[in-house]
């Protein structure tokens, strides 16, 4: 499992930073902490500033 932080692209807001096993984990985890069912359940209207999933490198 690993730490990814997901933001919004436009303002660059960080949206969610959690553990997951791949990008696509992460961003339905980030929806569903938001009420809503996956990622795909997302509005339009917020997914069209981009919204990314960055794996974060943490040394221990």
């Amino acid at each position: 499992m690993s730490i990814f932080q997901i933001k919004q692209k436009k303002s660059g807001a960080v949206l969610w930073t959690g553990a997951a096993d791949d990008e696509q984990t992460a961003l339905d985890a980030m929806a569903r902490e938001a009420g809503y069912r996956d990622f795909s359940a997302i509005p339009d209207a917020i997914r069209a500033d981009g919204i990314e999933a960055a794996k974060l490198d943490l040394i221990s």
